[in-house]
């Protein structure tokens, strides 16, 4: 056994109410990212009985997770509930590949507004992996490059890197930052995604493109994996000239060009600040807006840990 699956293993021990199934459910996840992914996005005629089995027994699992104290079950979950990004715009991104000591707290439900999976626990902060990109890998004509989500902190970076040694590497904090901002140059959506079988907690942080991205299709699709960022686009109306960037590189379909000038959907919009970041005129803006989950700053989290 690897030494990053040990180290896997003790930490699953100490996380309550980690079950045997949750262990195996993670492992593979981790061990076969391409398989468990291009499964779930393409699966092989064969295997889609085994996937859609493979669904139910997840979900089932959630209900007998989310049972009250009566003993009585809600209605069977989605994905959404065991498996979720939160939407991060690139300041909020960078903060979290640049943490510099550990940190181990709860994100509050009105930031990731989910009662399975909001832990922050980085260890070692520091080990970042950057991995090829499973969705990216598993279409057809991907975008490019291949090499965009982050795995931060231990165990995770570890295991990823010992058990995906062609397709993973290790790299700074400061190559992070370099690869969010060249994904932001482009267009793509900074996700800080938590999932239950991988220790209830934040492992990484995909760059996402809704061509590519499972999650951003299954938000597409209605199923809510996505958390806006607490935030939504505004515009200066008047000093927009029409240039259209800003909609061409929209990932959630939030923005339109009307008489010249261009208008946000703020239904649609997420708050990822990409649109933001593109106009060359500083058009754009984002705006707090409090009936949404509240922003993912890891920074101010930790402050509030330490004062609780």
């Amino acid at each position: 056994m690897k030494s990053s699956t040990r180290t896997f293993v003790e930490e699953a021990r100490q996380v309550p109410g980690f079950s045997l199934f949750d262990f195996i459910h993670g492992y593979i996840y981790g061990r076969w990212p391409y398989f468990y992914i291009g499964t779930a996005l393409n699966p092989p005629r064969l295997l889609r009985p085994l996937a859609r089995f493979a669904d139910w027994l997840i979900r089932r699992r959630e209900v007998s997770r989310h049972k009250d104290g009566n003993g009585h079950k809600p209605s069977l979950p989605t994905i959404a509930d065991s498996y979720h990004g939160k939407v991060v715009p690139l300041a909020a991104a960078t903060q979290l590949v640049q943490v510099n000591e550990d940190v181990q707290l709860t994100v509050p439900e009105h930031v990731v507004p989910f009662a399975v999976a909001r832990d922050i626990v980085m260890e070692h902060p520091d080990h970042i992996v950057v991995l090829d990109c499973p969705c990216r890998m598993a279409r057809e004509n991907p975008c490019l490059p291949l090499d965009v989500c982050l795995i931060v902190g231990e165990p995770f970076a570890s295991f990823i890197l010992d058990h995906q040694p062609a397709h993973a590497r290790r790299i700074t904090p400061d190559e992070a930052v370099d690869i969010l901002k060249a994904e932001d140059r482009r267009g793509h959506v900074h996700h800080a995604f938590f999932k239950d079988a991988m220790l209830q907690r934040f492992y990484a942080i995909c760059n996402c493109c809704s061509c590519c991205c499972g999650a951003m299709s299954a938000h597409q699709n209605g199923i809510p994996m996505l958390i806006s960022s607490g935030y939504v686009c505004q515009a200066d109306e008047a000093r927009c000239v029409g240039c259209g960037a800003c909609v061409e590189k929209c990932q959630f379909g939030a923005l339109a060009l009307q008489d010249g000038r261009v208008v946000v959907d703020a239904a649609a919009c997420m708050g990822c600040g990409v649109c933001a970041n593109t106009c060359p005129r500083g058009v754009l803006s984002l705006l707090r807006v409090p009936e949404h989950p509240a922003p993912l700053e890891i920074h101010e989290l930790m402050a509030q840990a330490v004062t609780v």
